[in-house]
């Protein structure tokens, strides 16, 4: 005999109209055939995820009773719907089972016209002769399905008879916000702040603008801003916590959302919120980014200054605020000396209110490299600032072995005066002073800057006193603008003879009789070497302004506080790369000076050397280039070049190694590679963290008299940055050449003599 099955499935394709068809064998009379007949789908769901069925037991006999039994449990809650076998004689009469399939149909319509909610189940249960076998499918009430339909068929077999059932299908509505942003009544909240804030990422995302009703510590009201538009929501505080519950939101959104790119609710403090982990992760990233960023993400577009100013929220959140920065200050300058003995940290307020003026830092690792093992070349130089206050950064620093910059003293001050140059100079001489027996007599470069003469001449009399050859080179170009004459004016700065200094300055005349007058209008002395009086060892410039924008060009634009830490650190780090180097070496003099012997050795082999003194020796070039005489006890050579660069030159190279004498010996000892370790032996220490300054501190108070002061200093005031210069004058009356001045007319007024942007007659 033919199985008899009742199957549940589940289908994926949505019926309007769904139908049930009840199939029978061809044994049982046709007037029993139950046609198919439409039934309304169900609202919510009460299908499981897979298809379940119920199979009775595999039988010959042609007959087989079917029963089933569904009860509505809860209209609110659930469906559970049982299939329960009938058991009948193996003689039960046609008018029976087709009375039973009666029974069966009318169920299942009156569950199919039930309302059902989104939390219902509907289990399954299956009975069959050896075991019993249970079956239950649950659907989450928290999936928004819909029940669209329910298709049962019957398929007629000539060997079997089978009832199927084709399951409802899931209809998932697709919102366009994330669940994150939906409002619902009952949504809590931690506190009043909380709450605002996701009423905001809410009517953002939602693309509606919002206006505040009423706010206070236990209530918050708002409505929709667009005229005529009926939302409305109202959030209040329970009682006996800070928590805030949504009490009440008023009808959906009659209104189209706003259909600009801007957004009332999109203030600085919600661009702070939202880029918080871009700019904790990358602090550099500017404000032009935040606004691309934003824009893609929410489609908003915001102001550079909206976007620049939540940045800064978020950085004073991180690390201080620039007015924390300043009151911090007598605190770090009393950690950096406990930090790192020796230092010196230095900081000046105004005495009439405490406004921050001046900032003097130096570490004592590099007071003992620069006084140990560097050239006796000190060059100066400042950068403005791009902080809240702006303010200026003198940097004084001297030079390795190897030419690169060192940095010797730091000074902060609120603005670049010829009394702050002159606080400066003072306290690097003081410095170099205290911490040297016998003071080298120094080589300053700068930009020849009336304040730092003035100031050199006070405070270093004894010093040479030259032009940074960047700043000459730089003005040259931008008054000629031509290449070829500053190539040729850097050929005779670095001229070691006054011949060959004459020669390039006549290849310039050549050229630009203007550009000739103007380089011999500044003295030679000052800045070719030829004509130098001090020791500049080969070097023109000091290279502060590029050295600048690898040692501070991050730093400049942060609270003065975290300024100096990012330079302390940057210094730290040069310090031990550069130690750590130099441990790879094997020679004896630095790279850069065991090139320039190499290379002298190579052309010396060419001489002819004439002994006349035991010191004194004359040498013949066979290149035609002349004759030269050395003198090795003074370390002189007629071509300037050993005394001017402190390495021997090919000619003197060419008399030491007639006399069996080591070239290396005769070398500036700033040259060797024990002198450039000692620049880097010392250590630049960390300092502690901030929040452990107050136990630790004891050098933020002063006294006066009996009484113990708490040093307290301000942030300076504001400087504005100076106004940029007019590019073309108006000219007088007396230089309008006779022309006629040209009559204004507005346009609101009908009058001459201003503009309509400038009219104020009355209307």
């Amino acid at each position: 005999m033919a199985n008899h099955d009742l199957t549940l499935g589940q289908s994926q394709v949505v019926s309007p109209m769904p139908d049930i068809h009840l199939g029978f064998d061809h044994d049982f009379d046709s007037a029993h055939n139950l046609g198919s007949e439409p039934i309304q789908g169900l609202d919510s769901a009460g299908c499981t995820q897979d298809n379940q069925g119920l199979v009775n037991g595999q039988s010959e006999r042609h007959e087989q009773d079917l029963a089933s039994q569904i009860e509505q449990l809860d209209h609110a809650q659930s469906l559970e719907q049982n299939v329960d076998k009938f058991d009948a004689d193996d003689h039960v009469e046609d008018h029976d089972f087709s009375q039973n399939c009666d029974n069966k149909l009318a169920l299942l319509t009156q569950a199919y016209e039930l309302n059902l909610s989104d939390d219902r189940q509907l289990a399954i249960v299956k009975d069959d002769d050896d075991d019993d076998l249970h079956q239950k499918s649950e659907l989450s009430s928290d999936q928004n399905v819909e029940l669209d339909n329910l298709h049962v068929s019957d398929m007629i077999d000539e060997q079997s008879m089978q009832l199927v059932c084709t399951p409802p299908v899931l209809q998932f509505q697709a919102d366009d916000a994330s669940p994150n942003h939906q409002l619902t009544v009952g949504q809590q909240f931690p506190d009043v702040h909380s709450c605002r804030r996701a009423l905001r990422e809410a009517a953002i995302a939602l693309r509606f603008e919002m206006q505040t009703v009423k706010s206070d510590k236990v209530r918050f009201t708002a409505k929709c801003a667009s005229e005529g538009c009926s939302w409305r929501i109202h959030a209040a505080k329970l009682p006996g916590v800070p928590t805030f519950s949504i009490r009440t939101i008023r009808d959906p959104h009659t209104c189209a959302g706003i259909t600009h790119l801007g957004h009332q609710q999109a203030t600085v403090q919600w661009v702070a919120n939202a880029m918080e982990q871009r700019l904790r992760e990358n602090p550099n990233c500017k404000p032009k980014e935040i606004l691309e960023e934003i824009h893609q993400a929410h489609g908003i577009a915001l102001t550079y200054k909206q976007a620049w100013r939540g940045k800064e929220r978020i950085m004073a959140a991180v690390r201080g605020s620039f007015e924390e920065g300043y009151r911090l200050l007598p605190q770090y300058c009393d950690q950096l000396k406990r930090s790192n003995p020796g230092s010196i940290a230095l900081v000046y307020g105004n005495p009439a209110d405490g406004c921050f003026q001046r900032l003097f830092i130096s570490f004592q690792a590099s007071i003992h490299g620069f006084l140990n093992a560097c050239r006796p070349i000190i060059g100066l130089d400042c950068v403005p600032l791009r902080s809240k206050y702006l303010g200026t950064l003198i940097l004084a620093a001297g030079f390795d072995g190897e030419g690169d910059l060192y940095p010797l003293a730091f000074g902060v001050v609120n603005e670049e005066v010829d009394d702050n140059w002159m606080w400066f100079l003072s306290e690097l001489h003081s410095l170099l002073e205290t911490n040297a027996e016998n003071m080298p007599r120094l080589t300053i470069l700068s930009n020849r800057h009336k304040s730092i003469v003035d100031g050199v001449e006070i405070n270093f009399p004894t010093a040479f006193h030259g032009f940074c050859m960047h700043y000459l080179s730089e003005t040259f170009q931008n008054e000629f603008n031509n290449t070829v004459l500053s190539n040729t004016l850097w050929e005779a700065a670095s001229s070691l003879t006054v011949l060959e200094f004459e020669t390039k300055v006549l290849e310039i005349e050549d050229i630009s009789q203007e550009a000739a007058a103007w380089i011999r209008s500044i003295p030679p002395h000052l800045w070719a070497t030829a004509y130098f009086e001090g020791t500049r060892l080969g070097q023109l410039t000091s290279k502060i302004v590029e050295s600048l924008n690898t040692l501070i060009v991050e730093a400049s634009g942060l609270p003065i506080v975290q300024m100096m830490e990012c330079i302390r650190r940057k210094l730290m780090m040069m310090f031990n790369e550069r130690r750590e180097t130099s441990m790879q070496w094997t020679s004896i003099l630095v790279p850069f000076a065991e090139k320039q012997v190499s290379k002298a050795i190579e052309l010396a082999h060419s001489y002819q050397v004439i002994r006349g003194t035991e010191a004194e020796f004359e040498v013949f070039c066979n290149t035609g280039t002349g004759r030269y005489i050395v003198d090795i006890r003074t370390r002189c050579c007629s071509c300037n070049g050993w005394q001017l660069c402190g390495v021997p030159c090919s000619h003197a190279v060419a008399v030491l190694l007639s006399c069996r004498q080591n070239v290396h010996r005769f070398t500036e000892s700033c040259f060797t590679v024990a002198s450039y370790r000692k620049a880097y032996s010392q250590t630049i220490h960390p300092i502690p963290d901030r929040t452990v300054w107050n136990m630790m501190s004891d050098g933020s108070e002063i006294c006066e008299g009996n009484r113990a002061i708490e040093v307290a200093i301000n942030p300076p005031k504001s400087l504005s940055p100076p106004a940029k210069p007019k590019k073309r004058r108006a000219p007088a009356a007396d230089e309008s050449g006779g022309r006629m001045k040209r009559v204004v007319h507005c346009s609101r007024c009908n009058q001459t003599g201003h503009f309509r942007t400038t009219c104020f007659v009355p209307m």
